[in-house]
């Protein structure tokens, strides 16, 4: 059993017991999370896809942890006019345990 949710502008597939990092929830860590953007469920039944989403459809997660990704460097050069410009990012993330699969 598998389901394909939208979190954060992203899809992600996933089934029971997968921990994923999703973009940063304001949640606490150890606190339950419901996503009920799914857009197609998958059971031995068969497959529902949704138009857009499933309706009654969600997956309950928790929230394991937050962090920051790897860090990426931007560096902008413009040659001859003495330009340049260093800048640094590190994408904040929640790590999620899926737990849960309900279909409506």
């Amino acid at each position: 059993m598998y389901a394909v949710v939208r979190t954060g502008g992203k899809q992600l597939r996933v089934s029971l017991g997968d921990v994923v990092n999703v973009e940063k929830l304001s949640v606490e860590p150890g606190a339950t999370v419901e996503l009920t953007d799914v857009l197609m469920v998958s059971t031995d039944q068969g497959t529902t896809v949704g138009t857009p989403t499933v309706q009654g459809a969600s997956v309950v997660c928790t929230a394991v942890r937050d962090g920051k990704g790897k860090k990426i460097t931007i560096y902008k050069y413009k040659r001859r006019k003495g330009f340049s410009k260093k800048q640094g990012h590190r994408q904040p993330f929640t790590t999620l345990s899926v737990t849960e699969i309900r279909v409506g």
